[in-house]
């Protein structure tokens, strides 16, 4: 970039919400989607007209993506770290080889910038795999409120409503057992497709 000021800028707003608690966006959520006096409801409001703006806190169908929204703005920071430095051990004769060849940027990404990472990308995706049932307690049961309910039980909440709540601690162990060995298994599963595909994986 040729603005510094603007390439600080960029990557203070992306890194920065990585190291926010999730309690800070669950508040700051709540607070732009109220009803009685937040902006970002207020501008649906004056867009749609008066009683016709989603209540996004409150409706099942829209807790799905609001989940997935502050999960992206999250975490976006800390996945470009990553890359970043990945690509940082990127050969850059190898760009200049291909650009003498004539090589433009999709070919420079997909024979070159792909190939370099694809140990990163298939390290990162054993860790997210692992990570699929573990859908964040602490956001869920944040954003969790008696109107959204159906849509926000998940493993997580279910098992403290059983075992904290009502004291079913059998079958809240249960659960939490069974939501381990699927998740175990599918990171045994992803870490023996990463070897058949060439990489070394993580044993």
């Amino acid at each position: 970039m040729r603005f510094q000021g603007y390439k600080r800028v960029s990557q203070t707003l992306i890194y920065i919400p990585h190291f926010i608690s999730l309690v800070i966006v669950a508040t700051l959520t709540q607070q732009l989607f109220s009803t009685t006096d937040g902006i970002v409801y207020k501008i649906l409001e004056s867009i749609m007209g008066r009683g016709a703006a989603p209540d996004v806190l409150a409706s099942p169908k829209y807790f799905y993506g609001l989940i997935v929204g502050q999960n992206i703005w999250k975490e976006t920071g800390y996945g470009t770290i990553v890359f970043l430095a990945a690509l940082a051990g990127v050969d850059m004769e190898l760009y200049e080889a291909a650009r003498i060849d004539g090589a433009g940027r999709w070919r420079l990404m997909w024979h070159i910038t792909l190939p370099a990472i694809r140990g990163t990308i298939v390290i990162m995706l054993i860790l997210k795999v692992g990570s699929i049932l573990n859908t964040g307690y602490e956001q869920i049961f944040l954003m969790q409120n008696d109107l959204n309910y159906t849509a926000s039980e998940v493993f997580d909440t279910y098992i403290y409503n059983k075992g904290i709540k009502l004291a079913q601690y059998s079958m809240a162990t249960a659960a939490g057992v069974f939501k381990s060995v699927v998740s175990l298994i599918m990171v045994l599963a992803a870490n023996k497709i990463a070897k058949m595909c060439g990489e070394s994986g993580f044993y």
